[in-house]
């Protein structure tokens, strides 16, 4: 069975740093695609961040020379490096990934995370 498992949300100060990781198990296969996700309350669902099968990187616009993501191929972990967070950045961070190639306007991921949350204060 595949498991997706965030971790390292909390809470932390504005203008602070915080590191999320997701390991994605149970596959007999590469998974070439992985993104990040983030949904607060009242809120639509944000693609933050994409990663695929050579490293290349898309970010969304409000993230953009913010937030870093990258992957260990060879476990299938997942990162979201967060620096200079907002307390606009407080939402559910949620781990997806796929065999198949994704474009960036497609959520339709086949495995998902349950989320870790993330509360920036001011």
């Amino acid at each position: 069975q595949v498991q997706v498992v965030e971790s390292g949300g909390g809470l932390v100060q504005a203008g602070g740093s915080l590191r999320l990781s997701c390991t994605v198990s149970g596959l007999t296969f590469d998974v070439y695609y992985m993104a990040w996700f983030r949904q607060a309350p009242g809120k639509e669902r944000e693609k933050v961040a994409v990663i695929d099968n050579y490293d290349y990187t898309r970010y969304g616009d409000s993230v953009k020379g913010l937030f870093t993501i990258s992957k260990d191929k060879s476990n299938n972990t997942l990162y979201l490096q967060m620096n200079k967070l907002k307390p606009d950045d407080t939402a559910m961070y949620i781990c997806a990934s796929d065999q198949h190639c994704m474009g960036w306007n497609t959520d339709n991921y086949n495995f998902w995370g349950q989320g870790t949350q993330v509360t920036v204060s001011a």
